[in-house]
């Protein structure tokens, strides 16, 4: 089997991908990764052929453009067609040397999407936050504003797709691109039990659970309870990290906090905190008690595997989904105040009550079920089979 896989230029959409592409090459299929420079090597370590989307006239990777498209639909559709376009000649040159027998393309990289519609190849979504329908977007919680935004800009949208119909891409709308149906063959990694509202989906839907690495570096565990902070590579607010520490310090707490591209200014650092650039997520998990995170859905499922209940402050509208669900599930607590109180007593709570270590155990349990790669390559070779 020969699969063109498509993904955008996120380490959160493609490290969850990786372990599956790996089962895939193990077992003898042959994985052609269209993607971008800065993960080439990891993509070449799961033994796929790394195709370079790099040097053409788009701007993936500009992080003031990322926040933008969950905001703007007409601002996303506007990049999705430059991207796509911009892609076309290469990707259809490449697609005509493959001759794939499956299209595998990240939720949002609608130009795989849209490749597998053009060529007419057998199409799979890979959903690496929720998937998402009509019942499971309520917890987006796009409001009226959102709405007539997405009205006003219906003219310009369709404008934009009239230029991919001029290219060959027959669609008749942006439902087309951006909607997946109970029809569209779909492989999500988290598990039916984390997944809001999941019996509403089809069984086209497979729920594999997260994709957890092993732990390289391991850390010690230096008090009776170790609390995790890490609000991802950039976060706009960094006077949360000023506030744990002030919080957090001189208590009995052993507290690691994993600061990314962020800075903070503050001296005298406590000797109970330990602050570093990075850390080996998985081995810090392992120890933990509790997580303060910004709720991404990899940080979140990697929690909750490791049975660590969280405190939430989500920073974008996929990642308040995320932290509904865990509130919903009792595994977590959502920070509504990021003073020092708030704070500290927020932790406190988790830590003194069982009922939230009990909650992420149970999802972790539902994680270990679902089956993970080797269901994802059976479910992938079941869907070649019914097309051959």
């Amino acid at each position: 089997m020969k699969i063109a896989w498509f993904c955008i230029p996120a380490h959160g959409h493609s490290n969850p991908t990786l372990g599956l592409v790996k089962e895939l090459t193990n077992f003898g299929h042959d994985v052609y990764y269209f993607s971008f420079d800065l993960l080439r090597e990891k993509i070449e370590r799961s033994g796929a052929t790394f195709i370079s989307c790099d040097g053409y006239d788009i701007d993936l990777q500009d992080k003031d453009a990322a926040d933008r498209v969950g905001k703007d639909i007409a601002f996303a559709t506007e990049l999705l067609v430059k991207a796509t376009l911009a892609l076309d000649e290469m990707v259809s040159k490449k697609v005509k040397e493959i001759e794939p027998d499956l299209i595998v393309s990240d939720s949002v990289a609608y130009w795989g999407k849209l490749t597998a519609l053009k060529y007419d190849i057998p199409y799979v979504s890979s959903t690496t936050t929720f998937a998402f329908n009509k019942y499971s977007s309520r917890y987006l919680k796009h409001g009226p504003l959102e709405l007539l935004k997405m009205l006003l800009s219906m003219p310009k949208i369709n404008k934009y797709l009239q230029m991919l119909r001029d290219n060959g891409y027959p669609i008749k709308n942006i439902f087309d691109i951006v909607n997946n149906d109970n029809e569209t063959n779909t492989i999500v990694y988290t598990s039916k039990e984390f997944q809001p509202c999941a019996e509403t989906f089809s069984d086209k839907y497979c729920f594999i659970g997260p994709s957890i690495r092993p732990i390289e570096n391991e850390m010690s565990k230096t008090a009776d309870n170790t609390v995790y902070v890490s609000m991802g590579t950039v976060v706009k607010n960094q006077e949360i990290y000023v506030n744990c520490i002030k919080a957090l310090g001189n208590t009995d707490y052993q507290v690691i906090i994993s600061l990314g591209d962020n800075r903070i200014d503050i001296e005298d650092i406590p000797d109970n905190i330990e602050i570093y650039k990075s850390v080996d997520q998985m081995a810090v998990l392992s120890i933990a008690d509790v997580f303060l995170t910004h709720c991404g859905m990899n940080s979140t499922s990697e929690a909750l595997y490791y049975e660590v209940p969280l405190v939430m402050l989500p920073q974008t509208p996929e990642q308040g989904a995320v932290a509904k669900r865990v509130e919903e599930l009792n595994a977590g607590i959502i920070l509504k105040k990021t003073d020092e109180n708030s704070i500290l007593s927020t932790i406190e709570k988790i830590i003194s009550n069982a009922e939230y270590k009990i909650s992420a155990s149970n999802i972790s349990d539902s994680f270990k079920k679902s089956g993970g790669v080797s269901a994802a390559r059976e479910y992938l070779e079941k869907v070649y089979c019914k097309q051959s």
